[in-house]
């Protein structure tokens, strides 16, 4: 199908001022930025794949009570693919050893790893394996399908992923590195991914409007709310070991954890807010447009409601589930101390606190989103007719008809 002129020009315009919103928030995120990692256990890491495993040896000792720690070390040769060094074959080791080595395989002749130089052994230490290979594969499969099933629209998908990825790797994350307003910067990469998301899949009419501005209001309240928990709970944002771990990163301003805690609750419920809002912006459109009489503020806003109550049921199932999947580590711990741990100190410890708040600021989100997002299309909606029967797309077509632009 052939874009109409009008809404090319519109992507194009779109693309560039995204881009360039990239680009200025990078400029601006790094400026402050200077991290070095000379002085902090940085090393070089090289791919390499396992050609020959020339011996195993393995040990245990008693630590007392009968609890025992086993370890294991491999020695093998591997040939480096990547660096200075590609095409040598070199010694290395890969050390396993308590839990570990109950968990981790070993590695085989075949493998593709990552190493590095250990001075002190003067030799290859085991890193990881290589993972990424795989990833992408399954990436690019994936991607195929959504152009293959979802053509143009499946397209725009991928271009405004690209977009919400860089937002946040390329501008929130160095922003928080570089001592800049954690607060101010979360909120505005939020509304950054929602926009650039909305008009890019959807194209700028009336659907993509409505559920922008729903899903503004949501995530707003989302952000005051967790703003106001963090107040009133005392929250430090150091609870567990990567937190712990960043707050002895060599950069020159600290991390305000707590505020990092608060864009990761936000961001995360961007992506429910939005996909509720864009459902109930998308149904309504054509509940506008199905019936023979033009339909009113009151009985669009209506339908939107009873349409969110649905869409509620199973989003804030969806949310929780989410949080649960991520967290499962977490839960399962719990739930073993849970026997000899008195239930009020266990939940009231902040990494509880925190993922107990990641669901329920989001559902506050969608709560808001849903009569917001209704009342905006029964204001923008009002008055639209039936689409009267066409054989093709005409790009002169009005535009109240026309569901794509």
């Amino acid at each position: 199908m052939k874009l109409p002129g009008r809404q090319f020009g519109f992507t194009l315009i779109l693309w560039a001022l995204s881009i360039a919103f990239l680009f200025v928030g990078n400029a601006v995120a790094t400026q402050r930025l200077n991290v070095s990692t000379d002085d902090f256990g940085a090393f070089d890491v090289v791919p390499a794949v396992v050609t020959e495993i020339i011996e195993r040896d393995e040990w245990s000792h008693d630590m007392g009570s009968g609890f025992v720690i086993s370890h294991t070390v491999i020695t093998f040769t591997a040939r480096i693919t990547g660096g200075e060094s590609r095409g040598q074959v070199v010694l290395a080791e890969h050390y396993l050893d308590g839990l570990v080595a109950r968990n981790e395989r070993e590695v085989a002749a075949g493998d593709r790893i990552l190493m590095y130089y250990d001075e002190f052994l003067e030799r290859y230490s085991f890193v990881d394996y290589v993972r990424i290979n795989y990833i992408v594969i399954l990436g690019i499969v994936f991607f195929a399908l959504m152009v293959l099933f979802g053509g143009k629209k499946g397209f725009n998908s991928i271009v405004a992923l690209g977009f919400t990825c860089l937002a946040i790797f390329w501008v929130l994350v160095p922003a928080i590195l570089g001592g800049r307003n954690i607060y101010l910067t979360a909120i505005i990469v939020c509304v950054y991914i929602i926009a650039s998301t909305l008009l890019t899949v959807i194209g700028p009419n009336k659907k993509a409007y409505s559920a922008m501005l729903g899903c503004f209001g949501g995530v707003l309240l989302a952000g005051l709310l967790m703003r106001f928990m963090d107040i009133i709970l005392n929250l430090t944002g150091v609870m567990d070991e990567e937190s712990q771990f960043l707050l002895l990163l060599p950069i020159d301003a600290p991390l305000n954890m707590s505020a990092i805690v608060f864009a990761g609750v936000v961001i995360g419920a961007v992506g429910a807010i939005m996909d509720v809002a864009m459902s109930i912006s998308s149904s309504l459109w054509e509940v506008s447009l199905a019936g023979d009489n033009e339909l009113g503020f009151s009985r669009i806003f209506k339908s939107g409601l009873n349409i969110g109550k649905d869409i509620l049921g199973t989003m804030l199932n969806t949310l929780i589930l989410a949080y649960i999947g991520s967290a499962l580590s977490l839960i399962l711990l719990i739930s073993f101390y849970a026997y000899g741990t008195s239930l009020l100190e266990l939940f009231n410890r902040e990494m509880i606190a925190v993922e107990l708040l990641r669901a329920l600021i989001g559902s506050f989100g969608i709560f808001l989103a849903v009569p917001l997002t209704s009342g905006i299309c029964g204001w923008l909606y009002a008055g639209n007719k039936a689409a009267p029967p066409q054989s093709g797309f005409s790009s002169s077509a009005p535009e109240k008809y026309d569901s794509n632009w």
